[in-house]
């Protein structure tokens, strides 16, 4: 922040506001944040993976293991909570994890990724969503959905509309969003955020990764607009960070605010720089971020960009030390997750690990037990709390499920 209180780029360009959302972030209320345990369970465990995580809003999560937000496939076609997906998240709560994501639910119906996928952009959602609140909060636990639209990757067939990217798609199946789409997405992201505050939710998280329309934004490949919206990082940033100003009117300062990042190239996912997210990290705490959450992929390797540190480490030296980073990729074992907080994270997100050991906080990080790895029969997907659209999903991941 400058001195006049306006934000500016890289190169000094002043970060366009057409949006009025306030920039001041809220002061904490210490002393209102919920308890850090709602079950007798959590205060047995020890090592330090179980240890409470405090927040610089003054929440305290139960413990540092997260359940990574991950595609399933097993909700409701118009987007409510299925007794399927219920049962697989309250399933990981009962196993000692203590914030448990949502799967990426999507804010606005043009903005759906993939079927079955659950949705938070209608008041139809909200029953759904206080039943899943109260189910993973009566076992102690934290749940956070995670706040999503799909962009480019969003899909047309489901949604009846073209999606909205950066720029014309080459092939047609995207085009370019206009001013005004951009103010609805920034809006839809708020009220999904409202919505989720009503039904009791202790926290949420905006998924700026993973080449999803934020992401999109982000990307010098994919944003190559010369409004606004694109140009310098500070434009290409501007739709993240009007999102996180925004779900932060709507998110009381006594409830977390998680950002997903990608931080830099993977795959086919191109045009992200490491020294560029931790600038966009930089301003995200400035509106209002909370927790950082960075996805490696593969969080036991060092950065591709600069193959002498560790991905993590450019953050926490950039970031306030009391604003929490969590990383996801490839955490199997208790000693993967014991190499992330030494790498400086404060806490890890399992995904594949977690599908597969759904006591995993209990009897890996507890017990020091080897967690399950694939690959696994459909059978103990089932046993595991999976339902047969999420047991189908994992069955074309490559090697995970037997045949």
């Amino acid at each position: 922040m400058n001195p006049n209180g306006t934000s500016e780029g890289v190169s000094g360009k002043a970060l366009p506001e057409p949006i009025a959302i306030p920039r001041i972030r809220p002061t904490p209320r210490r002393g209102a944040e919920r308890p850090p345990s709602r079950s007798p369970w959590f205060p047995s465990m020890t090592h330090p993976l179980l240890s409470p995580l405090p927040l610089p809003n003054g929440q305290v999560a139960p413990n540092r293991i997260w359940l990574a937000p991950m595609t399933n496939q097993q909700s409701h076609a118009d987007g409510r909570l299925s007794e399927d997906e219920l049962h697989w998240l309250e399933r990981r709560a009962a196993g000692g994890f203590g914030v448990i994501e949502t799967c990426a639910t999507h804010v606005a119906a043009d903005g759906q990724g993939w079927p079955g996928e659950l949705g938070i952009f209608d008041d139809r959602h909200a029953q759904g969503w206080g039943q899943l609140v109260a189910a993973v909060q009566a076992h102690g636990a934290w749940l956070v959905p995670q706040l999503f639209h799909g962009g480019a990757r969003a899909r047309g067939d489901l949604t009846g509309s073209t999606p909205i990217t950066t720029v014309d798609s080459a092939d047609g199946s995207a085009r370019a969003a206009t001013d005004d789409d951009l103010r609805r997405v920034v809006a839809r992201f708020r009220d999904a955020a409202a919505r989720a505050m009503t039904a009791g939710a202790d926290g949420v998280e905006i998924h700026g990764a993973h080449g999803y329309l934020p992401c999109q934004f982000l990307s010098t490949t994919l944003n190559t607009r010369e409004d606004a919206w694109g140009g310098d990082l500070a434009g290409r940033a501007r739709l993240l960070r009007e999102i996180t100003r925004a779900v932060r009117e709507v998110v009381p300062a006594d409830r977390m605010l998680c950002v997903r990042l990608s931080p830099e190239d993977f795959g086919q996912l191109t045009g992200l720089d490491l020294g560029e997210s931790v600038q966009v990290a930089r301003w995200l705490v400035d509106d209002g971020m909370d927790v950082l959450h960075l996805s490696l992929w593969d969080a036991l390797a060092p950065s591709r960009q600069r193959p002498d540190v560790h991905p993590v480490a450019p953050f926490r030296s950039a970031l306030p030390a009391d604003v929490p980073i969590v990383v996801a990729g490839n955490v199997w074992s208790r000693a993967d997750a014991e190499f992330c907080l030494d790498a400086g994270a404060d806490a890890v997100a399992l995904g594949r690990s977690a599908i597969t050991t759904p006591d995993w906080p209990r009897t890996v990080a507890r017990d020091g037990a080897a967690p399950v790895r694939p690959p696994v029969t459909r059978e103990h997907l089932r046993a595991a709390g999976l339902g047969e659209a999420f047991v189908d999903y994992m069955a074309r991941w490559d090697g995970f499920v037997s045949a």
